[in-house]
């Protein structure tokens, strides 16, 4: 071996060293710069509160700021479009829930992979939907929601914070299981979609009840049942819809925190283990109580496998359901 070719092996020999050290650097003093939290939602919905939730507790943990970055749009795919093709350093973190295994079986293409293109840190937060009704609408009750259905096929409208979302699913599976037929209309968002409900252009409602606690309060809307199978601490005179004539219903909603495919391990357990130690703090507890949430928490591999049966169970709810896909 000549001398020149040598130098050239120990040089780029000493290129790798120098730049494998400077990566597990980086990983020890993670986070050393803020980080951006993208949610695939408009602010004001479920997803967005939780997220605000705990990023401020990270932030306050971690000594640098957490952003939160809306990006709404096309039933929450273009943000996690946004968060999948983000750098994989850990200082680009999507904010997931519920409409990311949906989204898998309700759109024909999407522009990433569900599984593949993501690495999944931890299970957040669990929350149950409420069914709600604008004051002008007469039913004080699920079955009179379900006979004034019945007795005007097509009339009532369901906002929701776009297709493929939360709201949107949600509904869709009561006026399967209850027979109904609703007309659909999507918003950019659960705030929008909220908006459109208060204002009467909107009729009939399912969403999470950090998004709806406000206007229940302000009497603005009208809950007439929950969608867990128990009825919540946080308004325990609120029948079930399970209860309310329809055994098993149950359509929770939940929130989780996703990398973009190749983020390295150890930060993806940083994150998972800061975000427990956050979720398991009494005035995190506290704060989500109020918004009838719960903390959630597990591994990155029992949330990736906890995604991987959530896409399973949607998709055979959209069939059953006949829920139309989208484009």
């Amino acid at each position: 071996m000549t001398k020149p070719y040598s130098s050239l092996m120990r040089l780029c020999a000493l290129q790798i060293l120098i730049a494998l050290s400077a990566n597990a650097a980086a990983q020890q003093t993670y986070p050393s710069k803020p980080v951006r939290f993208i949610v695939p939602f408009a602010p004001g919905g479920g997803t967005d509160i939780t997220a605000r939730l705990i990023g401020q507790k990270l932030s306050e943990l971690w000594n640098v700021p957490v952003i939160i970055d809306n990006r709404p749009g096309a039933g929450s795919t273009v943000g996690t479009d946004m968060a999948a093709k983000a750098a994989p350093d850990g200082y680009t973190i999507g904010v997931t829930s519920m409409s990311h295994p949906i989204n898998a079986t309700l759109y024909r293409t999407l522009p990433y992979d569900t599984m593949k293109d993501f690495e999944f840190i931890m299970l957040t937060v669990r929350v149950p939907n409420v069914l709600v009704v604008h004051p002008s609408v007469p039913a004080k009750s699920v079955k009179e929601l379900v006979a004034l259905a019945r007795s005007q096929p097509g009339r009532l409208n369901f906002p929701s914070s776009g297709v493929g979302g939360v709201s949107h699913l949600a509904a869709e599976v009561f006026c399967a299981t209850a027979g109904i037929e609703g007309v659909h209309v999507p918003y950019k968002g659960a705030g929008p979609a909220m908006t459109a409900l208060i204002s009467g252009e909107g009729q009939v409602m399912m969403a999470t009840i950090p998004v709806l606690l406000p206007q229940m309060k302000a009497n603005r809307v009208r809950p007439l049942a929950i969608s867990s199978l128990k009825r919540s601490p946080l308004m325990a005179e609120l029948p079930t819809i399970a209860e309310s004539g329809y055994p098993g219903f149950e359509t929770d909603s939940w929130f989780g925190l996703l990398a973009p495919a190749g983020t390295p391990a150890k930060i993806v357990q940083k994150v998972n283990a800061d975000t427990t130690s956050v979720l398991s703090s009494a005035e995190l507890r506290a704060a989500l109580a109020q918004q009838g949430a719960q903390p959630g928490g597990g591994t990155p591999q029992e949330f990736t496998r906890f995604m991987q049966a959530e896409i399973v169970k949607w998709r055979q709810t959209i069939v059953k359901a006949h829920i139309p896909l989208a484009n």
